[in-house]
């Protein structure tokens, strides 16, 4: 298939959600609708046992919610950089790896890519957090280079990475009129990355090769699903049995609360080996009800149910500043739960004080301490949560927040960034 040479299209790959733009020329980026007018689609796979199709986005978890036999997967990102992404698992009567299983979300957005196109892209630019993995550049290059692998298979060619935060900075600039030093704040689903970068119109047009303007990078691998496992076992778990007390004074052992609050690994909990597992606990337990809770979820694989539960919860309670009810009736009769805004902020202040830390780094490494950024620039869908943007209120007071294209930022400046 012929390349548009003059055609640069960037893609977010997101733990949480996805998103693409393309930029011809040096025409504005455009985002690419991919699922019906929506520019935004949850990185989530659906296979579908009944009719062994793979479903993507939000109609995978409107499958997965609506009761039909199959497999969820979703926070696949998660996995590069690890020992599991070559591991292989049965979907559709064979053995693929998750390496393969996010080479075919890769391939789903090359079909949506060459539709709105015509033809393929002549470069491609994906967004990549600071750090992959934490403290070990090994593993790092690890997972990008596993994720080059995975677009090229997927049929794109001339692959290149640029950090997210830099790539949402560089779609801020569109919109800025004077010079300013700029903290931009990326919150992802399973990264928190900052950038302090100097940007303005004049940068803009000096091309983009913008090494000598980015003054300090950092990140941590802490984000909003380390927010959702965080308030399910806190809110959540205990209703199945976590710290709970058994006939011997000692707590029920929790891994498998860990496992089922943590959106990529809960599906190994529905294994043959997990239930038995899960099964042989029951003589740690003190009130049996508790259990009887635990081996109905994992029984009838309710686990991602649980944490859509959440995280659908944490967003409502942000927004609204009010108490989110989570109903649990599908576990229990009458079984519920709720999260606070002071729940909300009790519950994530020690991540959040991770998330803190790491973006005081980068303005200290920057050389802006004490004085701070210009403004912060807010991008990533965690970045909207109330309790974190108090937070960096606290470190940074003087410096204004400005709230950027949650989800479609980073694309779009990522379709900027190419050459």
């Amino acid at each position: 298939m012929p390349l548009l040479k003059d055609t640069t299209l960037g893609i977010d790959f997101g733990t949480s959600n996805s998103a693409m733009a393309v930029r011809q020329g040096r025409s504005p980026a455009r985002m690419i609708a991919l699922e019906g007018d929506g520019v935004t689609l949850p990185t989530a796979l659906f296979f579908n046992a009944e009719d062994h199709r793979t479903h993507f986005g939000r109609d995978a978890v409107g499958q997965y919610l609506a009761g039909t036999e199959g497999r969820l997967m979703r926070s696949l990102k998660s996995l590069l950089g690890s020992a599991l992404l070559q591991d292989k698992t049965a979907v559709h009567n064979q053995l693929m790896s998750y390496q393969d299983i996010i080479g075919l979300f890769l391939r789903m957005l090359a079909k949506k890519a060459t539709e709105a196109l015509g033809a393929m892209p002549g470069q491609v630019m994906m967004g990549r957090p600071v750090h992959f993995v934490d403290d070990d550049p090994a593993r790092d290059q690890q997972a990008e280079d596993s994720l080059r692998k995975a677009a090229l298979e997927a049929g794109f060619e001339n692959v290149s990475f640029q950090f997210e935060p830099i790539a949402a900075a560089l779609d801020y600039e569109q919109r800025i009129s004077h010079e300013s030093l700029v903290l931009v704040v990326d919150i992802g689903g399973g990264t928190s990355d900052f950038t302090v970068v100097r940007l303005g119109p004049e940068r803009l047009a000096l091309g983009t090769d913008r090494a000598a303007d980015v003054l300090a990078t950092t990140g941590v691998h802490v984000g909003g699903t380390d927010f959702d496992r965080r308030l399910s076992l806190e809110l959540l778990m205990p209703m199945l049995g976590f710290r709970h007390l058994g006939p011997t004074g000692r707590e029920v052992p929790n891994r498998v609360f860990f496992d089922l609050s943590t959106w990529h690994l809960i599906q190994w909990l529905y294994a043959p080996r997990a239930l038995r597992d899960a099964q042989n606990l029951r003589t740690d337990y003190a009130d049996q009800r508790l259990h009887a809770r635990l081996m109905t979820v994992l029984n009838e694989r309710l686990g991602h149910r649980m944490a859509n539960t959440v995280e659908q919860a944490k967003i409502a309670a942000s927004l609204s500043d009010a108490a989110a009810p989570m109903a649990l009736d599908w576990i229990e009769p009458a079984l519920a739960s709720a999260i606070t805004p002071e729940g909300l902020s009790q519950h994530l202040a020690s991540p959040l004080e991770q998330v803190v830390a790491c973006a005081q780094e980068c303005v200290q490494l920057a050389g802006l301490a004490p004085r701070g950024p210009d403004a912060i620039y807010l991008t990533g869908g965690s970045s909207a949560l109330r309790p974190l943007r108090e937070a960096l209120l606290q470190a940074f007071p003087a410096t204004p927040q400005v709230e950027g294209d949650l989800f479609g930022g980073v694309a779009a400046g990522l379709a900027v960034s190419g050459r």
